[in-house]
């Protein structure tokens, strides 16, 4: 028993090292600095949904049964909306589909769920909470060859026989598990040809922009998949919401003041045009009024309004792509349209919806250095910094106003599930659609155990992570003994300690100590073990062996 013993020591012995060699910040947190919003992030891969602070600590975690449907949101009362995605009846697919909205309370109890998901239509892409807590869902309904053409449609680009209409839907939740539909709007009334005078939507696209042209494919190619709307916003105070198509490379903005008849006509509402499109921007080619050599958007995602109170408020900000453009590269754009009054956008007959060009465009460098050809977005956050979620290859960081990277992170779940500190995120697929960053002043933290647990990579290496510092220790200043240990470890550190964690190496709490600076370890059992200690702060990681 003692030979056997002493291996086991000696094995651990050897692995400790090469476990600290090969843990170099390759997923988690690879910067923290002072200059980064003290907030929280908020993503979702596959059927977990994480909330983690700056150094990648989970401040809270929600699991659902279903794979996330892409999108996923933190309601201001705590509750957390996701989607999920369920088997359609009809086998409906298109890349995005879910079909399941889930509504959990913030610990994890689901609360509310709802499907749409049916023979002919289906949620898909995103669902966002409005302030008066209905919820808006971005789906599709199906349009039969014999209705597509009806509608205008040139049959030679129909290759699926069928097309797929664009819905916005809006849900009163009810009960635990359904919903009224209280107002919804539907693209199919807001198509304009010049293909055929014997069908419907028959006119002169060029001097129509508040209509889509039914027969404009983008990169669509004829297939029935030919918008690929992929997420909706809300304007509170214009009571407004952007719709973004992939495919066009176009988002558009429409009234949602109107009533659901007068959603499916050209007038009422606020803005007195119905449901029709208000203003448009990325792709004058698409109405006729540009080329190619005019286009701004590739493949855009996550067009949103900027808040009140921020910098750069009313603008619209978004992630560019650059689906399709040579050399492959992705920028941040911020959008100001011109208006004459709140909501009401200037337009001069035959020309583009303005402005020419962006107010701001964030490149990398070089800038090939930011490329996402799907999924991602783009928030303005309330310290004035930009947070970016370059959605293929699970990276957010931040930037400050003057451009420099203030903090990093790579989500460290792949499709082989939870990767070690050390590993190679790249060979993993862990793309994140959005991410979204809170201000810890944002109410949903309020009288909340936001206590953080340990970050979500395996054998985590937090000792390059600072908090917020206030003084200089440093991880080199602390000293754990003995290492390894039997009995009692002691922490010399220049600082007060606030308390001790200790945790498996797979990431559970097994002792928790507020004596300063020691800690009872004698009965647990022999291994590798990771002290986590609050020093001011700050948060130090240790790793240690027990005997």
């Amino acid at each position: 028993m003692l030979l056997v013993r002493h291996i086991k020591i000696l094995f651990i012995i050897i692995c400790l090292p090469l476990i600290s060699i090969f843990g170099q910040n390759t997923v988690g947190t690879l910067l923290n600095t002072a200059n980064a919003l003290n907030g929280y992030t908020l993503f979702t891969f596959k059927k977990e949904t994480f909330l983690i602070n700056n150094c990648g600590e989970i401040i809270n975690q929600w699991s659902s049964d279903f794979i996330a449907g892409k999108s996923v949101s933190l309601l201001e009362n705590g509750n957390l909306l996701r989607t999920g995605v369920i088997p359609n009846p009809n086998n409906i697919f298109l890349p995005g589909i879910g079909g399941k909205i889930e509504l959990f309370d913030w610990n994890g109890n689901l609360i509310w769920q709802y499907e749409y998901s049916t023979n002919n239509a289906v949620q898909h892409h995103d669902v966002l909470p409005l302030p008066n807590g209905n919820i808006l869902m971005l789906a599709i309904s199906v349009l039969s060859e014999t209705q597509a053409i009806q509608m205008g449609r040139n049959p030679s680009n129909l290759l699926d026989s069928e097309l797929f209409n664009e819905q916005i839907i809006e849900l009163k939740p009810i009960g635990t598990n359904n919903a009224d539909i209280v107002w919804e709007w539907n693209m199919k009334d807001h198509l304009i040809q010049d293909f055929d005078n014997t069908k419907d939507n028959f006119g002169v696209v060029s001097e129509n922009p508040q209509l889509l042209n039914i027969n404009y494919l983008g990169t669509s190619n004829g297939a029935a998949n030919w918008l690929h709307a992929n997420a909706i916003y809300y304007n509170e105070q214009l009571d407004q919401i952007i719709l973004s198509t992939r495919q066009l490379s176009e988002f558009y903005i429409i009234d949602h003041s109107t009533t659901t008849s007068e959603a499916a006509s050209s007038s009422g509402g606020i803005y007195q045009k119905g449901g029709d499109i208000l203003y448009r921007w990325g792709n004058p080619a698409a109405y006729m009024q540009g080329t190619a050599s005019n286009q701004k958007l590739f493949g855009q995602h996550s067009p949103r309004w900027i808040d009140t109170g921020l910098v750069d408020a009313g603008k619209i900000i978004l992630f560019n792509n650059g689906l399709g453009r040579t050399p492959h590269f992705s920028e941040i754009y911020i959008i100001n349209p011109p208006t004459s009054t709140p909501g009401v956008y200037t337009y001069i007959a035959n020309t583009a919806y303005g402005p020419e060009n962006p107010d701001y465009i964030y490149i990398s460098s070089p800038n090939t250095n930011l490329y996402s050809p799907i999924l991602s977005n783009a928030q303005r956050l309330s310290n004035g910094n930009i947070f970016i979620c370059e959605g293929t290859s699970g990276h957010f960081f931040e930037i400050d106003a003057n451009e420099n990277i203030v903090w990093e992170y790579i989500n460290p779940v792949g499709g082989n599930g939870i990767l070690s500190q050390g590993d190679n995120p790249q060979l993993s697929n862990n793309v994140v659609y959005r991410a979204k960053k809170y201000d810890v002043n944002y109410p949903a933290f309020n009288g909340r155990d936001l206590t953080p647990g340990l970050p979500i990579e395996l054998n985590p290496d937090l000792s390059q992570c600072s908090i917020l510092g206030v003084n200089n220790i440093g991880i080199e200043n602390i000293l754990t003994f003995p290492n390894p240990v039997s009995d009692i470890l002691y922490i010399n550190s220049p600082s007060p300690i606030s308390n001790i964690k200790v945790y498996t190496i797979l990431g559970k709490m097994v002792k928790k100590s507020f004596d300063k600076n020691q800690v009872d370890l004698h009965n647990l059992i022999a291994g590798i073990y990771i002290v986590k200690l609050t020093i001011g702060e700050k948060i130090f990681i240790k790793k240690i062996i027990k005997f």
